[in-house]
């Protein structure tokens, strides 16, 4: 995507096949381009790169780079052009006049931001990172570009001084790599990679490579075997399939690595991706797939039924091959798959517009919403790393609503995404049914159910229990407003008195709560949560205002005068003032009964393809979501499987196990 490196006197070279790749566009749009290329080259003409190149070679590149993702004239236009603001006196006003609004506003949202009283270069260059990802707000062209004009640069910081390769890529691989992936670009995403791991870390990117290189021939011979093998089974289930090797980048093999796995394990796994043309194709090659080698176990993700937000949709297993070898397996349509090449930029392929609709990408949404936050361009760059460009969990509402959440995330950061008021009133949680402590760091695919109380209230420890700007910003909010004694700053939180050190018994004003142990079902406010107090029933029990215990938290009882037990977290700093403590110390527990059941059923059934999708879509549609589930050919022309579903206590598994036996394949069904 890159292209070579040209030298000075290849410059012309570069023209011509720059502009052999222009075919795709209309006489009109290629002779604005060739414009464009032109007013360039003259503005430019007394400039050269760090390596003594002339400088039009750089926005030549970078506009390649465009035209091979699909981008239309304007954005190819405005790559020619995007550094014609910053480096040379050009008014942004002659830009408009020869090429449109359109290309200026594009070209100034590339352009770095020069602050003459900046402190220090760091908040300069936090600040045009700030300009440019809120331009993505208004036209995410403007980040296509950047990413192109990263790319190039990445290629030529063998020309720069140690320390600023290295600032550089270093930036790349905090910001502009992440970046591509949150936009589904992963050539791009790859390739900004392993040209910083070149730059920070020569000696590992080159063992790799020479590895690489080593194993070639061996490893193509293995994938032809699996190639074969793959067309001749699906072509038996009637379908027709592309099965393409998958060559794993450098980057990707030095992070394994890393984290300690031997060199030689990390290459003998192999990559292979098999494309077909629907849907329904995708889940019968999974069958074949998982007939023709044994899957791991857990390393089955289905991003088809559930697609990551940049769009991409895929089935991933892993299985073990021929050989002992570790096999990784994408499969997907050919639609699919250009969506996971190109990510965003896929959109434009069959656009005529040349703009797309981006409030659909959850990046978008929540760069909006700190905009309108304020943050200061340091802290935002930080929240930018640490929170937009980090991997992503992704956990449904109670309604089936998909959220997503930084990795790490909690209950409370899921609280404050649904709303303010909602994280404002958290009195306890529950995932998949069960009560989880408020801390919990969240896992993919949960479902997330928030308790709330009119008479809970942020607390101060919540600050160390959140993950993302928004809910840290909220709780701050509603501390500074509601707390007189509260002293907030950057990332300090502290008492202005020790009053809070006293000894508290006051009960809450909501209901008494019974102590006896409800009926299982979901709640929805605390006079619905129980707690198990030592086998004793029909005990009046408060909470400390103090701690505010949310259920999940470890908790402990004291009996007091007239009121029944207060409930206290036991790390409340005034249960150690509590008179007569040894005495009047009881022990409580939080009690749940999770309203979902998990069911377990073994399958014999004739040979059939469709068969994995038939059973997940049959218990998906009485109410049940299929966990796990396997399926194995006994050579004898029948499949034999174990499956592991989970539905409310209220569905009737009878009615799935029903509708299962009515599939036409399965010969029969039983409870596990």
């Amino acid at each position: 995507m890159t292209g070579l490196l040209i030298r000075e006197s290849d410059l012309d070279s570069l023209k011509k096949v720059f502009r052999n790749r222009l075919e795709r566009f209309s006489p009109e749009e290629i002779s604005k381009i060739l414009r464009a290329e032109e007013w360039a080259e003259l503005l430019h003409k007394e400039q050269k790169r760090a390596s003594g190149e002339p400088y039009i070679i750089h926005p030549l590149q970078v506009a390649a780079i465009l035209v091979e993702l699909k981008m239309d004239a304007s954005t190819v236009i405005a790559g020619l052009l995007h550094d014609i603001l910053e480096d040379t006196a050009t008014p942004p006003s002659e830009i408009e006049r020869l090429f449109g609004s359109e290309v200026v506003s594009l070209v100034d949202g590339v352009t770095k931001i020069h602050i003459l009283h900046a402190k220090t270069k760091s908040v300069q260059e936090a600040e045009t990172i700030r300009k440019m990802f809120f331009a993505m707000i208004k036209d995410l062209r403007v980040i296509m570009i950047k990413l192109a004009d990263k790319v190039h640069n990445m290629t030529t910081l063998q020309h720069l001084s140690d320390e600023k390769a290295r600032r550089i890529a270093t930036e790349c691989l905090d910001i502009y790599a992440p970046l591509a992936g949150r936009l589904g670009i992963s050539n791009l995403k790859n390739q900004l990679e392993d040209l910083a791991l070149k730059s920070l870390d020569r000696s590992a990117y080159y063992q790799i490579k020479e590895w690489v290189d080593s194993k070639r021939d061996e490893r193509e011979a293995y994938l032809r075997q699996v190639e074969k093998v793959v067309h001749g089974a699906a072509l038996q289930e009637g379908v027709e399939v592309t099965v393409d090797a998958r060559a794993k980048h450098f980057y990707s093999i030095y992070t394994k690595w890393k984290k300690g796995r031997d060199l030689g394990e990390v290459f003998d796994m192999l990559g292979v991706r098999i494309f077909c043309q629907t849907t329904t194709e995708c889940y019968t090659l999974l069958g074949v797939v998982h007939r023709l080698w044994k899957p791991i176990d857990g390393r089955f993700k289905d991003y088809i039924a559930m697609p990551k937000d940049n769009g991409y949709q895929s089935l991933h297993t892993t299985v073990m091959g021929d050989q002992g070898r570790l096999i990784e397996i994408q499969i997907r349509t050919y639609d699919m798959h250009r969506t996971a090449e190109y990510g965003i930029a896929a959109h434009w392929i069959y656009k005529t517009s040349g703009k797309i609709d981006s409030v659909e990408l959850s990046i978008v949404n929540k760069l909006r919403s700190w905009q309108s936050e304020n943050a200061t361009s340091e802290n935002f760059l930080e929240e930018i790393k640490g929170e937009l460009l980090k991997d992503a969990i992704y956990v449904f509402t109670p309604k089936g609503r998909v959220v997503e959440l930084p990795l790490g995330a909690t209950a409370l950061d899921f609280a404050y995404s649904i709303h303010t008021e909602v994280g404002n009133h958290t009195m306890a949680a529950k995932a998949n049914g069960a009560i989880i402590p408020l801390n919990q760091e969240l896992k993919n695919t949960q479902v997330i159910e928030i308790v709330t109380s009119p008479q809970s209230r942020p607390h101060v420890n919540w600050l160390r229990n959140v993950k993302t700007s928004r809910a840290r910003s909220k709780i701050r909010s509603w501390l500074a407003h509601n707390d007189d004694g509260l002293v907030i700053e950057k990332n300090i939180v502290a008492k202005t008195s020790r009053k809070d050190l006293q000894p508290e018994t006051k009960p809450l004003p909501a209901p008494p709560l019974s102590a006896e142990i409800l009926p299982t079902q979901r709640v929805a406010d605390l006079s619905k949560v129980s707690v198990r107090i030592e086998d004793q029933h029909n005990v009046l029990i408060r909470f400390a205002q103090c701690c505010t215990p949310a259920a999940g938290d470890p908790i402990i009882g004291f009996v007091s005068r007239g009121r029944g037990i207060i409930i206290h977290r036991e790390d409340c700093p005034n249960v150690s003032h509590i008179p007569g403590i040894d005495h009047r110390r009881i022990e409580v527990e939080w009690e749940t009964v999770s309203p979902f059941l998990t069911r377990r059923f073994r399958v014999v059934a004739k040979r059939s393809g469709d068969l994995f999708s038939e059973i997940e879509g049959a218990i998906r549609k009485h109410g049940g979501h299929l966990i796990e589930g396997r399926l194995e050919d006994d050579h004898q022309g029948h499949l034999i499987g174990s499956f592991t579903m989970e539905l409310e206590a209220r569905n009737d598994s009878g009615k799935i196990l029903k509708a299962l036996r009515a599939i036409p394949s399965i010969h029969t069904i039983q409870r596990l």
